[in-house]
């Protein structure tokens, strides 16, 4: 399941990426325009900040903005640095491999197999899905495109 948290910075990441390129938000507006507990953002930016997803600037024109590019940057890249690992068991995880406790045979295993399917499927829609594409709207036409491809 996706935390509130990794919720809450999609919603700020849209935000931004609406603004338009090189406009900055101060937190308290963002905070109140996607209904967000401010402390919790103030969180959430700084962990946006260190990705190289956001900045901040001071002053009068201060606030945050993207400095990265919002088609550059996909829903799956920021459900990993807030969530940590999308696989939907351990023995899938591609940055955090783990055996299942209760698995002795990963290779025959047919809950694997049928999980495997469910993690490339997710995979490639929030690897393939950036913040762009979701600021725009895009987001039907998007998922039509890998309903095709599967």
């Amino acid at each position: 399941m996706i935390s509130q948290k990794a919720r809450y910075a999609f919603r700020a990441l849209i935000s931004l990426a609406r603004r338009g390129e090189g406009h900055s938000v101060v937190i308290a507006e963002l905070a109140r325009a996607e209904d967000i507990p401010q402390k919790f953002l103030e969180q959430i930016l700084l962990d946006l900040k260190r990705a190289g997803l956001v900045t901040s600037r001071r002053g009068k024109i201060g606030g945050y903005m993207l400095i990265k590019d919002p088609r550059e940057i996909f829903f799956g890249e920021v459900l990993r640095l807030i969530d940590g690992p999308v696989a939907p068991l351990p023995c899938l995880s591609k940055i955090a491999y783990r055996k299942c406790d209760d698995c002795k045979n990963e290779n025959n295993c047919a809950v694997r197999q049928v999980f495997e399917q469910v993690a490339i499927a997710t995979r490639m829609v929030l690897d393939g899905t950036s913040i762009a594409h979701a600021a725009e709207g895009n987001i039907a036409e998007i998922t039509t495109l890998y309903a095709q491809s599967a």
